[in-house]
């Protein structure tokens, strides 16, 4: 299965140990996919900067694919992290940096490029947004992830029509407010939308009904990614169960519901793996 990221790549900055991980919603949906075994690439904007030089260095020691990305002179993103007690705490970031000012704007040669994958993840912070529309007309398999920003109705009108699969952090709201948020999204024309809630698992809403999913509870190390690793596992199930299926769609039809069982279990599953890694994949490097 070949997919990619689009969008946001930061170094998580630990401040309490002086040392930074390479993440970003839609680098680490590109670099998760290629430890599940998926031909995955990864497009976004990077500074030159020790951040850049160290992310870059980390996705060709990955064996993941950039090589449509951008690059400019100027800070690349990156986020100041602690932890208390396992659970990241954010301190501050710069907003993305480079990619604030030269987001990914696809051309005609990047959209031929595109239309090679099975799926394209982003996120909400990664000014993708308005690139959208070009993706939803070609008839392109999309997911979002909105992270805490299904609260902003101007956001959910500009991007649920156009992406497949939503996916929103509500592990802070109770459950019954966390499926009327999951409708909203649904009404706005994004037809599955997840909801993943930390300890409480995850809730998927289809138009038709609710899907439960209980989390792999484990003593976590760190649970930066959790989100990330949970929404990857559950795509390349999911679209992959789709995509075996693609010339029986009344076949994929009757399997909807075991298909996603089954993906919600994979998210699952990944997601507390990830939450046993520094970071959210690892390969630290001292901040200089």
């Amino acid at each position: 299965m070949k997919v990619i990221g689009i969008g946001d790549n930061v170094c998580d900055k630990y401040i309490h140990l002086n040392t930074m991980f390479p993440g970003g919603q839609a680098l680490n949906f590109a670099v998760y996919a290629k430890m599940l075994g998926a031909d995955a690439s990864y497009m976004g904007t990077f500074g030159r900067d020790e951040v850049a030089a160290h992310i870059l260095a980390t996705l060709d020691k990955l064996e993941v694919k950039h090589e449509r990305c951008r690059q400019h002179d100027g800070e690349n993103g990156y986020a100041r992290v602690t932890l208390v007690d396992g659970d990241r705490v954010f301190l501050g970031s710069n907003k993305g940096g480079i990619a604030k000012e030269y987001p990914v704007i696809l051309d005609a040669d990047d959209m031929e490029y595109v239309k090679e994958f099975s799926h394209i993840h982003t996120s909400n912070n990664s000014h993708f947004d308005s690139q959208l529309p070009k993706l939803a007309e070609a008839g392109l398999s999309v997911s979002y992830d909105f992270s805490g920003q299904w609260k902003e109705k101007e956001k959910v009108a500009q991007v649920a029509p156009y992406v497949k699969y939503a996916f929103l952090s509500c592990g802070s709201v109770p459950e019954a407010e966390a499926k009327e948020i999951c409708r909203t999204i649904y009404k706005a024309g994004c037809p599955m939308v997840i909801a993943t809630r930390g300890s409480y698992g995850s809730i998927l809403y289809d138009g038709n009904r609710f899907y439960e999913q209980k989390p792999q509870l484990v003593e976590a190390v760190d649970t930066l990614g959790a989100g990330d690793s949970f929404a990857t596992a559950f795509l390349l199930s999911y679209v992959g169960n789709l995509e075996k299926n693609a010339e029986h769609p009344e076949k994929a039809e009757e399997l909807k519901e075991t298909f996603i069982k089954e993906a919600m279990a994979a998210g699952a599953a990944f997601a507390a793996k990830t939450c046993m890694v520094q970071g959210a994949f690892g390969h630290g490097k001292e901040i200089q």
